[in-house]
């Protein structure tokens, strides 16, 4: 990913969205609430979002959260950890990729934005299979999830509820897309 947006900056693009779904750090977001990043923290850094982009996305998102969003490298799966790491940062949601993009677009001197959708609520945990079987390239891996449900079959429904789960972001995240335009609300 990170190669991927550096060779966008160098072919000049003006700036980059982070859009997507995320994790739940609030009691008050359910699965598919719109959140719009008033900034990306991680690891002691805050990167505040463009604030042109921000006014825009408050007016092309009218019910959207706007707030913290909190970036990690690995996926917090634990309701007792999320709602710990809402509470210590202020945060409303988690991702494991704004930071990144935050980060990069901070280091060359590129606007950003983040747009997210809840797809595991706070007090919602995620099994084991729905961790394995997440790959770095974003796509499933089938044989670890079935592998690791073979090993312990009583995760199946909650399996299903986080596909079902995820199902629901997806479906918001697209649904949110035409709101933002053809010029994704950026460009005047």
């Amino acid at each position: 990913m990170e190669a991927d947006i550096i060779a966008a900056f160098r072919q000049g693009v003006a700036g980059i969205v982070s859009f997507g779904i995320a994790g739940g750090l609030a009691p008050n977001l359910s699965t598919g609430a719109i959140v719009v990043a008033q900034s990306v923290l991680s690891k002691g850094e805050r990167h505040p979002c463009d604030p042109n982009w921000l006014e825009r996305l408050r007016h092309r998102l009218p019910t959207a959260a706007h707030a913290d969003i909190f970036g990690v490298d690995a996926p917090l799966a634990d309701p007792r950890r999320k709602a710990s790491l809402g509470t210590e940062t202020g945060a409303v949601a988690v991702d494991m990729e704004s930071h990144i993009v935050a980060r990069l677009a901070a280091r060359h001197g590129v606007p950003f934005a983040a747009v997210r959708i809840i797809s595991d609520p706070v007090e919602r945990s995620l099994p084991p299979a729905a961790l394995v079987g997440m790959r770095s390239d974003g796509k499933a891996d089938i044989p670890a999830v079935l592998l690791s449900l073979w090993r312990k079959p009583r995760q199946l429904p909650p399996l299903v509820r986080t596909a079902l789960d995820a199902r629901l972001a997806f479906a918001s995240l697209k649904q949110c897309r035409p709101s933002l335009g053809d010029d994704f609300c950026f460009y005047a």
